[in-house]
Order: structure tokens, then sequence, then C-alpha cells
């Protein structure tokens, strides 16, 4: 079974009084943080269990040192999709308002945790959701019974600054910036105290592994997109990261759906980055 697994909306219409059918709400908002629980609460897929960015699927934020979305604690992530009732044999899919890409670092945290099976993003989203005339439904569901899902966090899967700063020179290396254009040139920064990119970095925004309508290109269109990144590079020296660790997730999901092996996210990325003056910075293309 692939790795990275897509879902259509009426296909998950169709699942969705399944026995072991674990569905998480993604959405979040970086301009403001209360936008994704009170989506939620206004109305969500039903039967779906929200789960927060900034409190489920990242650590604490230490000023000065770390990204602006840590790695959450492996064990504490598991004790949370436990009480969500994640087993080992769960079905799940994950959504957001439709790009993907907080719920591709949903994705991304349980390929982590060793999640690998059965988990599935919804193309679209839930704007593909509504536009199927789908119902929302604003009850939270009950309690689950806990599930029995141990989490077994893959360090190969991470590299640190420390790791990335070795290998920049290296031939091998095809790093991917998943953010826009403008914030990769270093023309603005909405976010972060520096403006630019990691030297040899190639500007890969992750909104170009969709289509018009928001759903993900096809798997050979996307093989065609990263093949022109890696040119002649072994898909294994492969890193990703963006502006926090998120975006970048959602590359990995493509680059899985086109077939590549799951390559390394640079957690931290560039807010991690800029944190010390003296890893370099570049700018322009």
């Amino acid at each position: 079974m692939p790795l990275a697994q897509l879902i259509t909306a009426p296909r998950l219409a169709e699942r969705l009084q399944r026995p072991g059918l674990l569905i998480l709400d993604c959405r979040t908002s970086l301009e403001d943080p209360a936008y994704g629980r009170r989506s939620y609460a206004e109305g969500h897929i039903p039967g779906a269990r929200f789960a927060s960015l900034d409190e489920d699927f990242s650590g604490p934020v230490t000023k000065g040192v770390s990204g602006r979305h840590p790695l959450p604690d492996a064990g504490r992530l598991g004790q949370r999709l436990r009480e969500w009732g994640l087993d080992t044999d769960s079905e799940v899919v994950l959504y957001d308002d439709g790009p993907g890409a907080y719920a591709a670092r949903a994705w991304w945290l349980l390929a982590w945790l060793g999640k690998r099976d059965g988990v599935y993003l919804l193309d679209g989203g839930l704007k593909a959701w509504r536009e199927a005339d789908l119902a929302l439904s604003p009850v939270e569901p009950p309690a689950a019974r806990p599930g029995n899902f141990q989490e077994r966090a893959d360090d190969s899967l991470v590299i640190d600054a420390r790791q990335l700063q070795q290998r920049l020179d290296t031939p091998d290396l095809t790093l991917l910036d998943a953010r826009a254009l403008p914030r990769f040139r270093g023309e603005v920064e909405p976010l972060d105290p520096v403006a630019g990119h990691i030297p040899g970095a190639h500007c890969a925004a992750f909104t170009d592994n969709l289509d018009s309508s928001g759903r993900f290109l096809p798997a050979a269109q996307l093989r065609q997109r990263f093949a022109a990144y890696l040119q002649q590079r072994p898909a294994s020296e492969l890193v990703a990261y963006c502006g926090s660790g998120v975006t970048a997730c959602h590359n990995l999901f493509a680059l899985s759906l086109a077939g590549y092996p799951l390559a390394p996210l640079y957690a931290g990325s560039w807010s991690e980055w800029v944190t010390d003056p003296e890893r370099p910075v570049a700018s322009g293309d």
C-alpha cells in the first residue's frame, strides 16, 4: 500500500460509519490561532475530532532557539492519538480547509511515529466536501475508547540544523524550500525576522503540487515536477524545509504520491535556521 494516499469527499462520505475510522480536522490559520477551533465548532465533517497545530502537532517554542512549530514530544503526541481512539489498524482521514498543508503535517507526524498504513488526505479538503454538497455537523463526537497505537519515532526522517549545514556543499543534496517565491527570494518576509533562504535550496512552492481546483496533481505530473529539481541526484539525499516545518510536509506527501521514498524533514526550517546569525543566508534566485 502506498505511503501517501488520497480520498475523495464522496468516498469519505460512504465510509463515515465504518468502525475504526478516525477523522482529524486540522484547520489552522497562522494569523488567527483561534480560527481552527472556532471553525470546527461552527461545523465539521461528522465524527471528526479537532487537532490543533499549536497544541497537538507542535512542541513548545523556545525563543531565539527553536522554530515556530517545533516537533512535538513523540510520547505526548502518541498519548493524544490514543485518546482520539487511534489503533494500530485504524483508518485515518486528515483534512484542512483545502490546500492540505496542515493535514500533510499531521500525515507526516503519523508516519514519523510509525502509523503508515491506512492514512489518507481528503483531496481538496473541506472545500471539496462543501462542493460535493455534503453535510457538516456542529456536534463534537463523544470521547473515544482509548486506542492501542504505540508510537515509535523514526529519527531517520528528521534532520537538524547542524546536520544540514554540514551537508550544504555536498553534490548529492537536493534541498527543497516549500515557501512561495517572494519569500524564498527574500523580497518579503511576513513571519520571520530574516528574509531569504538556505544557500543551495530550490524554491518548490507547495501550492504547485495542486491543480486549479485545489486537488493534487496526478502522480505522473508530480514525478515530473520533482525530477526537474533532482536532476541526476539520488532521491535518497533530498531534504525538505519551509518556514516552520509545516508546508514542507506537503512536498513530502506529494513526493510520496509521485513514488519517491519518504525524505527527511528539516523540522526547524527557516524560522529556526535564522536564530543563529552564524548560519549562512542567501537571497534572490
